[in-house]
C-alpha cells in the first residue's frame, strides 16, 4: 500500500452536508457514511481532526439580520457545531473507532476544552478528533477555525470538503463554461474572490503556509483518495 501524502490533516465539513437530503437537521445514513469515510482515512495511518459547521441546525449570520446581535447569533451557531460533533462522535464509536470531541467553549459537562496538549494526546491514542465550538469567538467562521487548528496542530493540510470537485472560476452548476483550477496560490484565491472558503481563512492559510485541498465529499472514497494523492481536487498553496 502506498504511503499517504499527508500524515496529519484537518478536514473541514459543512454542517449542511450532514442534513443529507433533508432541508435541515442530521441525516443518519449520511453521518454513518461519513463516519466510514473518516475511519478509512484513519486506517491509512493518518492523524485526522475534523471541524464541522453548524448550518444544518443554525446559522448565526442569518439570524443576526433579524434582530439578534451578531455575537449572540454566532454563539448560537457555535453551539450547533457541538451538536454535530457529538452526533459524529457517536456514529464513529458505534463503528468501533475511538473519537474525541474537544470544544473551544468551556462546557465541562459536554466535552473537554480544546488545548494543544489535549489534542496531541488524543491523536497519539489513535482517536479521530472532532473540534467543535468554532474559535470560541464571534465573527470567525468554521473555515477559519479549520485553518487555525491546522496551524496549531502542525497539520500538513486542510481538506475542504465541498459539493464540487475543486475551485472553479464560477459556479459550475450555473455556468457550463466555468474553469476548474488544479492549483492556485493563496493570494490568487484571495484575489479571485472564490467563495469556497472565506477571505480570512485564505489569508490565515497564506500566513501560516497551510495548503488547502478543495474536493468533493459526495464521491465515495474521496477523502482517502486525496490522502493518497490520487483524488481530484484543487490545491491552494504557496
Amino acid at each position: 500500500m502506498a504511503e499517504p501524502v499527508y500524515r496529519r490533516v484537518v478536514i473541514k465539513l459543512s454542517g449542511e452536508y450532514l442534513a443529507g437530503p433533508q432541508p435541515f437537521g442530521i441525516d443518519q445514513p449520511t453521518i454513518d457514511r461519513l463516519a466510514g469515510e473518516l475511519i478509512a482515512a484513519r486506517d491509512l495511518g493518518v492523524e485526522v481532526s475534523v471541524v464541522i459547521g453548524g448550518g444544518n441546525i443554525f446559522r448565526g449570520v442569518e439570524v443576526s439580520t433579524r434582530g439578534v446581535s451578531r455575537p449572540t447569533g454566532d454563539t448560537m451557531g457555535m453551539l450547533a457545531t457541538m451538536m454535530n460533533c457529538l452526533a459524529l462522535e457517536a456514529a464513529l464509536e458505534r463503528k468501533g473507532q475511538p473519537a474525541k470531541v474537544l470544544s473551544a467553549m468551556v462546557m465541562p459537562e459536554v466535552s473537554e476544552l480544546f488545548t494543544r496538549a489535549a489534542a496531541f494526546r488524543s491523536l497519539a491514542e489513535g482517536r479521530i478528533l472532532l473540534l467543535g465550538g468554532g474559535t470560541g469567538r464571534p465573527f470567525f467562521t468554521t473555515d477559519t477555525t479549520a485553518v487555525l487548528r491546522a496551524g496549531e496542530l502542525g497539520a500538513q493540510a486542510v481538506l475542504k470538503a465541498t459539493n464540487v470537485d475543486g475551485v472553479y472560476s464560477a459556479d459550475p452548476k450555473k455556468d457550463p463554461n466555468a474553469k476548474r483550477f488544479d492549483r492556485l496560490t493563496h493570494s490568487q484565491a484571495l484575489a479571485g474572490g472564490y467563495k469556497v472558503m472565506d477571505a480570512t481563512a485564505f489569508a490565515l492559510a497564506r500566513e501560516t503556509d497551510v495548503p488547502i485541498i478543495v474536493f468533493s465529499i459526495a464521491e465515495p472514497g474521496s477523502i482517502s483518495a486525496i490522502l493518497n494523492g490520487t483524488g481530484r481536487g484543487t490545491i491552494v498553496a504557496g
